[in-house]
């Protein structure tokens, strides 16, 4: 049963509190739970997965990265933030948004190439699969 051996050992993960290395290493756990629900549910050939995984962590790393930038500047805000900080921050959430709709788009189509585009679509409806049942397993709890 996929929920219970991937989504379980997630919630164990998730709920541990600790160090930033810690913290690291949760993620990382995270990011392999994903990468095996993926594997599992999309079914590739040994050719798709060759060509698909470095694909994949290209554009989640990425992701990442623009996720990262938009959260450290509210992280950043100072208590007493100005109208032009909040302008400033306002801007860089619609870059953010628009880098996140141009990767989407450049990587769909380096998907697609290896792939396929019904395995783009399947991937994207997996990958909020997976989603839902992180969710639904922290609501049992």
């Amino acid at each position: 049963m996929i929920k219970l051996r991937y989504i379980i050992p997630l919630i164990a993960i998730l709920t541990c509190l600790g160090n930033r290395s810690h913290a690291q290493s949760q993620r990382e756990k995270v990011e392999e739970l994903r990468a095996t629900f993926i594997a599992k549910k999309m079914e590739f050939s040994s050719n798709e997965s060759e060509k698909f995984w470095p694909i994949y962590n290209e554009y989640h790393d990425k992701l990442k990265l623009i996720r990262r930038n938009l959260r450290m500047a509210y992280r950043n805000l100072p208590a007493n933030y100005t109208d032009k900080d909040a302008e400033d921050l306002i801007a860089l959430e619609n870059k953010s948004k628009l880098a996140e709709a141009e990767l989407n788009k450049t990587y769909n189509e380096k998907l697609k190439l290896v792939i396929g585009p019904k395995k783009v679509v399947k991937l994207q409806l997996v990958e909020e699969e997976f989603k839902r049942e992180v969710i639904n397993t922290i609501k049992e709890k």
